[in-house]
């Protein structure tokens, strides 16, 4: 299967529609966000998952551990399969999302954002690389007990060393002399996975392009291609 998952950024349905057809003969699944979930809700979700391709519900879930465990119960008729939660809440919390899951779905925390460098880190108090914040952040997603973490393609590599049977979504992808957007912590494709990434999430270079069958394609043939030295 292919690791690429589409980031269907929008709030118009019938546009979520028409790039998840487009895209859907070289995407292994299509991520649905804050923006899309807020428009649409569940109903929405159900209808781009007629599309047939695994749905990725990027909701960055962030409470109590009470709170949290309920919300996350209560997508589980949606059977996303991948969900996400914020490493920030903590080892119960997310433990509890992981409990309310269905069996088929992996929670994966967020660690740090990709729109973040050091010295955004810095200025909400936290000292040291962003690699560090990231290690520190996967092991305790780790401990508590679900199935990967979120993180820039820049820290994949060593968080994987680190959990090998761990599942890792790097968002952040940009194809060589692609626009970075608010991006800031990148790496293309390519890199990313061969440094560990378990899911691509890429969004405006595919949705944003005037051919985004195209775009795809062009994508996920770069990740099969030799690398010349």
């Amino acid at each position: 299967m292919s690791p690429i998952f589409v980031a269907i950024d929008t709030p118009d349905l019938d546009r979520a529609e028409r790039i998840a057809r487009s895209v859907r003969g070289h995407a292994g699944g299509l991520k649905l966000g804050l923006e899309f979930f807020s428009a649409q809700g569940p109903a929405g979700i159900r209808r781009i998952s007629e599309v047939g391709l695994p749905i990725f519900l990027d909701l960055k879930l962030h409470d109590i551990p009470n709170t949290v465990g309920k919300a996350v119960a209560a997508l589980a008729p949606l059977e996303p399969a991948i969900l996400t939660v914020h490493t920030a809440g903590g080892r119960a919390m997310m433990a509890a999302a992981k409990a309310a899951a269905p069996p088929g779905t992996k929670v994966v925390a967020v660690t740090v954002l990709t729109s973040l460098d050091e010295g955004d880190l810095e200025a909400i108090g936290i000292q040291g690389s962003a690699e560090g914040q990231v290690a520190r952040l996967a092991e305790l997603a780790r401990e508590s007990g679900i199935d990967g973490i979120v993180c820039s393609g820049e820290e994949v590599r060593s968080a994987r060393s680190a959990w090998t049977d761990g599942f890792f979504v790097v968002p952040g992808i940009r194809p060589l002399g692609a626009d970075m957007a608010d991006q800031k912590r990148v790496v293309t494709p390519r890199r990313a996975v061969e440094d560990g990434a378990s899911v691509l999430v890429i969004g405006r270079p595919i949705t944003a392009a005037a051919d985004p069958a195209g775009a795809i394609a062009e994508i996920a043939g770069s990740l099969n291609k030799e690398v010349i030295e």
